[in-house]
């Protein structure tokens, strides 16, 4: 049997030493630390998290990414980012960590623009949050190498400047949790990302600014908006 278009180019992120890492999907978790659920006018009481969802092409390596259209008010949140290499359903927050194969750092750009008007309507976020080149990654870092890191400081630099800091043991949801939440609503499977929230400090981004995204002990990122 053939194929009645071309098959599109995969999309993978290198792994530290070697390989690269097929991505299957792309989930995020909202307002995961709660400094950025107050800056975001959202109490961070600790309910049930949610999620949405990106393409598996929004993932980027490449060391630029251009301005996406449709916008003027394009915002940074850096978050670590969990990929899978086991899958499954219903699966228990107590043996979750054995489905990781590992971390990087990543940004979740976002058309703010784009998401108040769809909040303020009522509509969904894809276009806000989906769009091209919106979820930039570090090299992949494997979890039988740095273990599964709990705590450490998140951070994001432009032009030099300290944007975004906190610690990953300031999240609501472990990233045990979040699996165990996320495997309850839909099927998860090796390939999958999850990105784990953002701190406080989430601000726009011009045109021309250069990027420096740190997880500590987990991977950097370095990456120019053009």
């Amino acid at each position: 049997m053939s194929f009645a278009i071309p098959m599109p180019d995969p999309t993978v992120l290198p792994v530290a030493g070697g390989d690269l890492f097929p991505v299957r999907r792309v989930l995020c978790v909202a307002r995961n630390y709660a400094a950025h659920a107050r800056e975001m006018g959202q109490d961070p009481d600790r309910e049930p998290p949610f999620f949405f969802s990106k393409p598996a092409d929004a993932v980027s390596i490449a060391p630029s990414i251009p301005y996406p259209p449709a916008t003027e008010d394009l915002h940074h949140e850096v978050e670590m980012v969990v990929a899978l290499g086991r899958g499954g359903a219903a699966i228990d927050p107590d043996n979750a960590l054995e489905h990781v194969f590992g971390y990087t750092v990543g940004l979740d750009l976002t058309r703010r623009d784009i998401q108040a008007e769809a909040k303020k309507n009522g509509r969904p976020w894809d276009m806000a949050k989906g769009f091209d080149f919106s979820a930039p990654c570090g090299i992949l870092r494997r979890a039988s190498e740095i273990g599964h890191p709990s705590k450490g400081r998140i951070s994001l630099d432009i032009n030099g400047e300290r944007r975004q800091v906190g610690d990953l043991s300031e999240m609501i949801w472990s990233v045990s949790e979040m699996i165990g939440h996320l495997s309850r609503l839909v099927t998860l499977a090796p390939g999958d990302l999850i990105f784990t929230g953002t701190p406080e400090g989430v601000g726009p981004i011009r045109r021309g600014d250069q990027l420096h995204a740190v997880v500590e002990g987990v991977a950097e990122m370095k990456v120019a908006v053009v």
